[in-house]
């Protein structure tokens, strides 16, 4: 049996063929559910915005250009339903804490301990950083997103992406060490 890959799949979307989505929902939907996790903070919220995610897939699939990334597009779909969500929850703050990673049974338990505080001072610290460059960091270091992927995301160049995710590192390491 041939493999097909993400372009291929979404063409045979694009084409009618809605089945073709399920292998793309499985590959990229705990993705995109931790992409909207970390800028929401709210489990619930994500999972929605995940689930619009592949509505607008579905409903705008005639859109799709097979010559392009298909993780480009998803990525520019997704960056949008922020967007859209932000602007109509721009006062919305949530509580939630992200639940700790599964340990294994050696850890030393204040080894544990520094590892969420540390965890806990990256996310304060990303939530002192502008909308852009928690985005920018979101894409290029959660997300392993290439420059070249951010910039068709974004629509800046690569050597503009390239710059602010070094400022927006910069940034971070700076309020990073303000906080800790």
């Amino acid at each position: 049996m041939k493999e097909t890959n993400d372009e291929q799949l979404m063409t045979e979307v694009k084409n009618g063929n809605l089945d073709s989505l399920i292998p793309l929902f499985d590959k990229y939907q705990v993705k995109i559910y931790n992409f909207f996790l970390r800028y929401t903070h709210d489990k619930e919220a994500s999972e929605d915005l995940t689930q619009n995610v592949f509505s607008r897939i579905i409903s705008y699939r005639q859109s799709y250009n097979e010559f392009y990334s298909f993780k480009t597009w998803i990525y520019q779909i997704a960056r949008n339903v922020h967007i859209d969500h932000y602007s109509k929850n721009q006062y919305f703050t949530s509580d939630y804490v992200q639940a700790e990673d599964t340990v294994s049974e050696t850890r030393d338990a204040i080894e544990e301990m520094e590892k969420q505080q540390k965890e806990q001072t990256l996310r304060e610290a990303l939530g002192f950083l502008s909308m852009d460059y928690r985005e920018i960091i979101e894409l290029s270091r959660f997300q392993d997103l290439k420059y070249e992927d951010i910039s068709k995301i974004t629509g800046n160049s690569v050597g503009a992406v390239r710059v602010k995710v070094h400022r927006a590192i910069k940034k971070l390491k700076e309020v990073y060490l303000q906080i800790a």
